[in-house]
């Protein structure tokens, strides 16, 4: 059965790209949803151009996380920064256990609407389990390798950019694919604030009751999270094998 899962990520690309190419070849399956001929597929804009919206917003707002949290977990777990691991940490878990909304309306005010306050929230949302991961990747590490590298000569650094950070990819790796996918479905807050993306369908949806628009957008954006996840995964594993290998 090893031919099932390849199968079944085909299948799954297949799929998102017929529902945001050609939306109106699902008319029949969504027109049963419809009330009062309401449209049965999205029709107030491009689903194609919305995806890449939403998957733009993602990327940045994860990118940001990505550097902010690995930042700041290699700082913490180094002599000079161990103090400051206790308030690093609470402030990682801040952005978990703060919902996105209220970030959105407290960053409104202070940025406007848009793109900002919802990579404000996103950036936010994303911290903990990339910050997490650093922390116990670079904490886990065999003594006897750090030793090693140390008894080659190499300083701090060098052994933080050769050895240790490689070492620890894979489970910094992990983090980053949970960030990523607890983001995309996070992102669809963002249409509340006149941000591009597919919270726009489902908000639309919501709006006018139809539950047409309401499950394209839902299915879409679990397409994008499976696939991306996916896609994470097998990145994840292929640094866990060159780090074995290491």
């Amino acid at each position: 059965m090893r031919w099932a899962a390849p199968v079944a990520r085909l299948a799954a690309a297949a799929l998102l790209l017929a529902l945001i190419l050609a939306p109106d070849a699902f008319r029949p399956v969504f027109e049963p949803l419809t009330e009062n001929g309401a449209p049965a597929i999205y029709n107030q804009g491009s689903l194609l151009a919305l995806t890449l919206d939403h998957l733009g917003l993602v990327a940045a707002s994860s990118l940001i996380a990505t550097v902010v949290a690995v930042l700041t977990g290699v700082f913490v777990t180094r002599p000079a920064g161990a103090e400051f691991l206790p308030l690093s940490r609470s402030v990682a878990h801040i952005g978990q256990t703060f919902p996105p909304v209220a970030v959105l309306a407290l960053a409104v005010p202070a940025v406007g609407f848009g793109v900002k306050p919802t990579m404000i929230a996103l950036v936010l949302f994303g911290l903990l389990p990339i910050f997490e991961n650093t922390v116990a990747g670079l904490r886990r590490l065999p003594e006897s390798t750090l030793e090693a590298a140390s008894g080659m000569g190499m300083d701090g650094w060098r052994r933080l950019a050769l050895i240790e950070l490689p070492l620890a990819l894979p489970v910094i790796l992990a983090g980053v694919r949970i960030s990523v996918v607890i983001n995309i479905g996070t992102a669809t807050i963002g249409s509340t604030v006149a941000a591009k993306g597919l919270g726009e369908v489902i908000i639309a949806g919501l709006n006018s009751s139809n539950t047409a628009f309401v499950l394209q957008g839902g299915v879409i954006v679990a397409l994008l999270a499976i696939l991306i996840y996916d896609a994470l995964g097998f990145v994840e594993r292929e640094a866990a094998r060159r780090a074995g290998r290491a």
